[in-house]
């Protein structure tokens, strides 16, 4: 089988698998990473979400052949390493306003909304409110006007 090298969460990887798998299943089946739910496969849900080279991306819809050796693959499970923390600030904010009832589509949430500020923020603004009806994961708990509130307040924490 073909070997595929990638940096995940800040240490270089290599894994021994066909070119056609897609990421998702790379990270939870092969790497153990289990941050990044399956949700829809399909990358609808964005249950997934995760981040390559900084930009959020859904790797249940990228196959592991994409990847070159360089590009940064970042979890929920690196995102702290990002700021140097225990806990991203967005990951703070999260708990500061109990934006999570059962929790699944979280991690996929949280990453959506770090890259989106962090979008706003190479645009030289803030986020807005345009920003966030831009976000478009699914939480099945409906726990949108909580999710909206963390990531302004976590927004401004860092």
């Amino acid at each position: 089988m073909p070997e595929h090298t990638f940096i995940l969460n800040g240490e270089s990887v290599t894994v021994d698998i066909e070119d056609d798998v897609r990421l998702l299943w790379v990270l939870r089946d092969v790497l153990g990473v289990t941050g990044p739910k399956y949700g829809c496969g399909l990358g609808v849900c964005q249950a997934c979400t995760s981040h390559i080279n900084g930009k959020a991306f859904n790797p249940c819809s990228v196959p592991v052949q994409d990847l070159r050796p360089t590009d940064e693959v970042t979890t929920i499970e690196g995102l702290p390493a990002t700021v140097g923390k225990e806990l991203h600030p967005m990951q703070e904010a999260w708990l500061e306003y109990d934006v999570a009832q059962c929790g699944y589509c979280q991690p996929g949430q949280i990453m959506t909304a770090v890259a989106k500020v962090r979008q706003a923020r190479e645009e030289g603004r803030e986020i807005t409110e345009a920003d966030l009806d831009e976000i478009r994961n699914v939480c099945r708990c409906g726990t949108y006007h909580r999710i909206r509130e963390a990531i302004v307040a976590g927004a401004k924490k860092y």
